[in-house]
């Protein structure tokens, strides 16, 4: 994997633009820190839950949010990452039979998926990153985006969790 692939998904997804990664992290941290002034660390402690509850908002913030999918991130069952390292991929997009059904599942939630696959193709990597970017200097994050679908749809996409 080329450092530049970092934060690009396998379903060719830009890392930045995911909230998990940008607006998660820093409203977690925003949270803790106001909460901090108002002295919640100290009197909190005695309040059912806080604990866990401040752990779980350090863990959103403190390493920057999700890792990305390449390290770990995203479903651990997804079926498009899986599919990909069977065939040797870094991208869905060099894959002969792009978009697959499962990309154009994915593709319902995320409506500039197979857009932005055939702009990578177009473009280049690096230039694509270049876009990717500025869009996420620009404040765009998929979640202002993304389509709420049945769970067929997403099971279609990713695949299912093991019972």
């Amino acid at each position: 994997m080329t450092e530049q692939l970092e934060f690009v998904t396998t379903c060719g997804l830009y890392c930045g633009l995911c909230s998990a990664r940008s607006r998660i992290p820093q409203r977690a941290r925003a949270l803790q820190e106001a909460m901090t002034v108002e002295g919640w660390p100290d009197w909190g402690a005695e309040i059912p839950g806080f604990a866990p509850f401040w752990r779980f908002l350090e863990g959103l913030h403190a390493a920057g949010g999700c890792p990305g999918c390449r390290a770990g991130g995203g479903p651990p069952f997804c079926q498009i990452r899986q599919c990909a390292q069977e065939r040797a991929l870094d991208l869905c997009s060099e894959c002969s039979d792009f978009p697959c059904s499962h990309i154009e599942a994915l593709g319902a939630i995320y409506p500039t998926l197979i857009t932005d696959n055939r702009r990578l193709q177009t473009v280049g990597l690096a230039q694509w990153l270049d876009e990717q970017e500025e869009r996420a200097r620009r404040g765009v994050v998929y979640a202002d985006i993304r389509y709420q679908v049945d769970a067929a749809v997403a099971e279609q996409a990713f695949g299912a969790p093991e019972p």
